[in-house]
């Protein structure tokens, strides 16, 4: 072991300080939702190199780096929802994206450094557009169900401020949209916004939600209870808080 001292505050850093969302929202109005269950999170920036020799260099070769590129690797568990049978909504994406063409391949990434404790660096962190490849990585008699994920960029990734604020933060619930609109009673609903961790309940006006399930901290899906047509207040209730009420229009 090395004598030599390191500075006062310094601390080694985890193999596991590392987050991936993706955007499950539109580019410019993002809804990021971490990617739980990750392992293995290799990133790489590819450079791309152009001949710049010139006399000078009296026939040695010289290239100069004109650009970098983004991929990146990692793993994820398969979790799926016991109430809708579809896996969690960043995998859902993931496994998506792996099986279509055109725009619909693409997913909409960022990463970040995310310490177990300590300040984050304010830097280690970017947003890429990328194509994904998926497949199974445990296929015995006796395993987890595990996904095996590349990504390739499309283009240079952009760095950004890191995101991170915490591992227990938690807002106050708040409800940003419920689709699909006109649900009766009995019909599932999505309600997305954040803060829905550990959720207790799901009102209607003052009536409950015939179920709910909280699918992560931005996602609920809930099941429209009886009521008559037309517009209801529609919260959200956890540990933390109570959401503002989002108006609602039940269908006939």
């Amino acid at each position: 072991m090395s004598t030599q001292p390191l500075p006062a505050g310094t601390t080694l850093g985890q193999s596991f300080e590392y987050g991936i969302d993706i955007n499950i929202g539109t580019f410019a109005s993002p809804t990021w939702q971490p990617v739980r269950r990750i392992s293995g999170w290799a990133p790489t920036f590819p450079k791309v190199t152009q001949d710049d020799g010139t006399y000078d260099d009296r026939g040695a070769p010289s290239e100069g780096v004109s650009g970098r590129g983004f991929a990146g690797a990692f793993t994820v568990q398969a979790n799926r929802s016991l109430t809708s049978g579809l896996y969690l909504p960043e995998v859902e994406a993931i496994v998506n994206a792996s099986r279509r063409k055109g725009e619909q391949a693409i997913l909409d990434i960022r990463f970040y450094h995310k310490p177990d404790s300590g300040t984050p660096h304010p830097t280690d962190a970017g947003r890429a557009s990328v194509t994904v490849e998926s497949s199974r990585q445990n296929t015995g008699n006796a395993e987890i169900d595990v996904f095996s994920v590349s990504l390739t960029g499309k283009g240079e990734y952009t760095p950004i401020p890191n995101p991170f604020t915490g591992w227990n933060d938690n807002p106050t619930p708040a409800i940003s949209s419920i689709s699909p609109a006109g649900q009766i009673a009995t019909k599932m609903i999505t309600l997305t916004g954040v803060g829905f961790l550990g959720a207790t309940d799901v009102k209607f006006a003052a009536v409950s939600a015939t179920a709910f399930t909280v699918v992560s901290a931005t996602m609920i899906v809930a099941t429209v209870p009886a009521g008559t047509a037309g517009s209801v207040n529609v919260t959200v209730i956890t540990p933390v808080g109570t959401s503002v009420a989002f108006a609602y229009t039940r269908g006939a």
